[in-house]
């Protein structure tokens, strides 16, 4: 019987041994889809900003599903080589969470907050970026 692998988002570098910008983004995007985050968006922001290149929105299903999105991004994007800067928010009692990779921030928000500060609003020239499953997930589906 042969033994399941664990996943691991396959991220392209560069010669500095960093994940692509692009590539984290949609290697971030597919961790959270696999976990059934809801809302799911990629925006290009880096023309509007200068604080990042892309925006990863998403909401979660309750306040411990905020908590599980927020801990598989930092486990399988650690399983790649990549760790966040830093987090904003613990998910007890906060309806947000921030992770920060430098070129990507992700927003992780409940169905409330998500409306209340309305992000996708804030930037509506930002590209949605649409994000295809990898290889592996095609072959398994």
């Amino acid at each position: 019987m042969e033994e399941e692998k664990e996943y691991c988002p396959v991220l392209e570098t560069g010669e500095d041994g960093n994940a692509e910008p692009l590539s984290l983004a949609k290697g971030i995007y597919r961790v959270l889809d696999r976990r059934n985050a809801d809302a799911l968006k990629l925006l290009s922001v880096g023309g509007q900003i200068n604080l990042t290149d892309y925006f990863i929105l998403c909401n979660a299903k309750s306040s411990t599903h905020l908590r599980a999105l927020a801990d598989e991004v930092e486990y399988r994007l650690g399983l790649a080589g990549q760790k966040p800067l830093s987090r904003e928010g613990k998910g007890d009692g906060d309806s947000w969470i921030v992770i920060d990779f430098g070129c990507v921030m992700v927003h992780i928000f409940t169905p409330e907050a998500r409306q209340f500060y309305n992000l996708d609003r804030l930037y509506p020239d930002a590209g949605k970026i649409e994000v295809e499953p990898e290889e592996t997930e095609k072959e398994d589906k």
